[in-house]
């Protein structure tokens, strides 16, 4: 009887832990920030970035602040009117030259907006 006892409280204390654990654990969210985007362009105008990378971090919308999904926005129309990547696998640019230009000037902006915001 008390090892009956005994097993039956060790397995309700290994449930009870499961459960209280499984109930405080919320779902992981990403929350994209402005240094994120700054880093993807200064990656993306570097020919450092792969295909993945840009659409993991530009196809996921960001919510929290209508600024920089507007900049989300605008650099995956970039990658639609500009974008080569059947190239990007030779270690060539992401965007076309009137791309790279368009997403320095974009890339700029950001940057001078946080540094505005930062102070």
């Amino acid at each position: 009887m008390a090892l009956y006892l005994l097993v039956f409280g060790v397995c309700l204390l290994v449930i009870g832990s499961v459960i209280a654990i499984l109930l405080t654990a919320r779902t992981p969210r990403y929350r994209t920030e402005p240094e994120d985007l700054l880093a993807l362009f200064d990656k993306a105008l570097e020919s450092q970035v792969s295909e993945s990378e840009w659409n993991a971090i530009i196809g996921y919308p960001v919510r929290h602040n209508e600024y920089l999904d507007g900049v989300r926005r605008r650099a995956a129309r970039l990658m639609e009117e500009h974008g080569r990547r059947w190239q990007i696998a030779q270690g060539k640019p992401l965007l076309d030259t009137t791309g790279q230009a368009e997403l320095k000037a974009l890339r700029d902006h950001l940057a001078a907006r946080t540094a505005l915001h930062q102070q």
